[in-house]
């Protein structure tokens, strides 16, 4: 059975110490309906942890960020991953974000893209192009970086990606602040909804209790 965007693997992972993190940290987001983007462990001022995570449709709000954090501190801490003091930090995926699912790639087709491949493809192992969705577990590019003699069209294996970052342009910052809108817009319907319905059943008249005999 073809998996859902709630439960659709990473094609890129982090090896390493990020790696332990994210098989701690993946199944409390999938609990919580939220996808993990990708670990980054930093020492550069301090020990931080950055767990980057999305919705299903992308977008993460200030409230998700903190329900995720309330959700995944106290698993941290049991599992322990860190052998020193960390922060942990949670954040969005951002608009010119990591591209690590094949959903990804169909998702943002006809935006800008930079990858890096973890071994050479026709001698290259760094390429940027115009996105053009995906050919099976392949990722297809139009070249704005081809040599004179080169390819100008090339397919990428997703799982040989090292990593695949959209570049920011003005079309992305664009489309993003139309999800963006689009996320907030549900989210106030769907709050509306809560309160509707905590309105009638306040209202609800309550049905008499059986009583036996009668």
């Amino acid at each position: 059975m073809a998996a859902t965007r709630e439960t659709e693997p990473r094609l890129i992972v982090e090896p390493g110490l990020p790696a332990r993190v994210a098989t701690i940290a993946e199944p409390v987001l999938e609990q919580l309906g939220y996808r993990l983007v990708r670990v980054r462990v930093s020492g550069s001022e301090g020990c931080t942890v950055q767990i980057m995570a999305e919705r299903p449709d992308g977008t993460l709000t200030i409230e998700d960020c903190e329900d995720i954090s309330r959700a995944l501190s106290p698993v941290m801490d049991v599992a322990d991953p860190i052998e020193k003091a960390y922060r942990l930090e949670i954040s969005s995926p951002g608009i010119d974000r990591p591209l690590v699912r094949k959903s990804d790639f169909d998702r943002y087709a006809g935006h800008l893209v930079r990858i890096e491949m973890d071994a050479p493809v026709g001698g290259r192992k760094r390429f940027r192009g115009l996105l053009s969705g995906t050919d099976g577990e392949n990722a297809k590019i139009h070249r704005d970086d081809a040599r004179e003699g080169e390819e100008a069209d090339v397919q990428l294996p997703i799982g040989d990606m090292n990593e695949a970052k959209l570049v920011l342009t003005d079309e992305l910052v664009t489309e993003a602040l139309r999800r963006e809108k689009a996320a907030k817009r549900e989210a106030r319907a769907a709050k509306r909804d809560e309160r509707r319905e905590e309105r009638h059943s306040r209202h609800r008249p309550q049905r008499p209790a059986d009583r036996g005999g009668e």
